[in-house]
């Protein structure tokens, strides 16, 4: 019988440990890896191409650790480099495994969160330009109205820890209001990055309080538990040890972990790897 591994957690940089800690909120009993690709981060501004190699370099490392699934807790790779893996890289290279994202579960609920059909999507330039929010939300809820916003600056704000300053108060209302001026009546806003929801209160405060916010965390955690429901098959190669270890691509460890504790919400110790190593 094949050894039991961990469930793998995959972002560009530190964002994902908001939907890593939603995870484990839900699922605490599994044994877990998160890796950070911070040295190449941010993705949002890379091409297709790029964003495709290095997500795919990441997953494969994150296999040689023995993770049977990983999830991309990350729009931007969910939005360029999914697909690709999924049809045409596991079932060539890993067909044993699996790779999930996070725009399918959060498109096949967000039609919940509105009452006006105007809904609007914050994310990363990569994330806006895929097309990929509007493709799934359509699919799921044809009915609605769904108007995008790119916000570049606002991981490089977050990944600097610049995100609880005055400072960035300036961008977060510029783009908010570049959103909100495409039509009348948005009531829903989805945080399409998971780094956004160390924004979360300065977007609010910027905002009709009739307008909904909503982050990923709960309602990729909710898909996985509905996942491993649906996949025993899956579910029985999963360790159930509560371990949790934390990878970064960058060798200043004390930075992210600094970082990454507040994204987490508790003490992380991380260590530094080189995904490309022995490859």
């Amino acid at each position: 019988m094949a050894s039991l591994g961990p469930i793998g957690v995959f972002d560009s940089g530190i964002g994902g440990l908001t939907v890593f800690r939603s995870i484990v909120e839900q699922l605490p009993g599994y044994d877990y890896i998160y890796l950070g690709d911070n040295g190449r981060a941010p993705y949002g501004n890379r091409s297709f191409n790029t964003i495709h190699q290095y997500t795919w370099e990441c997953v494969q490392w994150m296999f040689k650790q023995g993770c049977p699934l990983v999830i991309l807790a990350c729009n931007t790779a969910s939005a360029k480099a999914l697909r690709t893996i999924q049809q045409q890289d596991l079932p060539l290279h890993h067909p044993d495994k699996r790779v999930l994202g996070v725009i399918r579960p959060t498109a096949e609920v967000i039609g919940n969160y509105t009452q006006s059909k105007n809904i609007g999507i914050l994310g990363t330039r990569g994330t806006v330009q895929s097309g990929s929010y509007q493709l799934e939300i359509e699919h799921f809820y044809p009915d609605l109205n769904v108007y995008q916003q790119a916000c570049p600056l606002w991981v490089p704000l977050i990944e600097n820890g610049e995100y609880n300053k005055p400072g960035a108060d300036h961008y977060v209302k510029q783009y908010l209001g570049e959103l909100m001026a495409q039509a009348n009546g948005i009531d829903t806003i989805l945080l399409a990055c998971t780094h956004y929801p160390l924004l979360y209160d300065k977007i609010k405060a910027h905002l009709p309080a009739n307008v909904n916010v909503v982050a990923q965390g709960d309602i990729v955690a909710e898909s996985l538990v509905d996942y491993l429901k649906r996949h025993p098959e899956m579910e029985q190669r999963l360790a159930k040890g509560g371990h949790r270890k934390f990878y970064t691509t960058i060798d200043d460890t004390a930075d992210f972990d600094h970082h990454a504790s507040q994204f987490f919400g508790e003490t992380v110790t991380s260590q530094s790897v080189d995904v490309n190593e022995g490859c």
